[in-house]
């Protein structure tokens, strides 16, 4: 592993201020609205009333989530990337902490609003820490491993685990927070699909006189490679090359910035990428 002071402090000092975030909306929205957020959140918030339901007491939160997180930080350490997991676990434990130790604190009682503006503040606050090159923990770990190492699409079966949380909360106390948590899990994912771009790709298609330096380009910013096609312009006849890459969403402002200075002239068009098949460079955790 290696550190650079710089950017690992900002990289600490932005995840400790995710993880406030994630507390407070644990301890403020999540509690009143009596939500299941998903993930090892919402697991740690069932069993935490199950127990309190039938028992009489309530665990510490702490004690919960670091339990049910024991087997996805494994996976971490041993398969993604020892980095990313260690400050995957800075999160972990300052959000499981502060979560323990702050006092609840109502702002507003009405469900939907709790349900929709928590789902803003829980996406936000999970994309801080994506963008940080860490989870929040819990199924992130396992969603990333399926689909990085065994080429498995990990959305079903997070979303399929959601839904039996949700089925499960819903027999033991009620459906209509359990409907609620539906609303609440849209709006953070919204939020986490708006802001963090890192797996979302375009296709560049870019007409240029320049063909070589505009895929000089494309390897600086992306480490991505491209097709050099041959073309003619149908206006005036002139011969023309067309660069094909496939980018990422986080990576094509800039490159496009880029070659505008590599070739004014060039003609770029940009496509939303549905799906790729074949070798496709991404960025290695650490």
């Amino acid at each position: 592993m290696k550190f650079s002071f710089k950017e690992d402090a900002k990289r600490i000092v932005v995840i400790c201020f995710a993880s406030v975030i994630m507390a407070l909306n644990i301890k403020t929205f999540v509690r009143t609205g009596g939500l299941y957020p998903g993930g090892a959140t919402g697991l740690t918030l069932l069993i935490q009333r199950i127990v309190e339901l039938f028992f009489g007491f309530e665990l510490p939160y702490t004690l919960i989530n670091i339990l049910l997180n024991l087997g996805p930080i494994y996976i971490g350490f041993r398969f993604i990337g020892r980095k990313f997991t260690l400050y995957s676990c800075l999160c972990i434990m300052l959000t499981n902490i502060l979560t323990d130790i702050l006092p609840s604190q109502a702002i507003v009682y009405d469900t939907l609003l709790i349900s929709v503006f928590g789902g803003m503040i829980n996406g936000f606050a999970i994309s801080l820490c994506l963008m940080m090159n860490a989870t929040t923990g819990g199924t992130d770990f396992i969603g990333i491993f399926l689909s990085e190492r065994k080429g498995v699409d990990s959305f079903n079966i997070v979303l399929g685990f959601n839904a039996v949380l949700l089925v499960v909360a819903g027999l033991l106390f009620g459906w209509e927070k359990a409907l609620y948590s539906i609303i609440f899990q849209y709006a953070s994912t919204q939020v986490l699909h708006t802001l963090f771009k890192q797996y979302r790709q375009h296709t560049l298609l870019v007409v240029t006189n320049h063909a070589r330096r505009v895929y000089e380009v494309i390897s600086k910013n992306s480490n991505h490679g491209a097709t050099i096609i041959e073309a003619e312009g149908s206006y005036e006849h002139q011969e023309r090359k067309i660069v094909y890459s496939v980018v990422s969403r986080a990576e094509c402002k800039d490159i496009i910035k880029d070659i505008k200075q590599v070739d004014p002239k060039a003609f770029v068009n940009v496509i939303n990428t549905q799906q790729i098949s074949g070798r496709f460079y991404q960025r290695p955790y650490e």
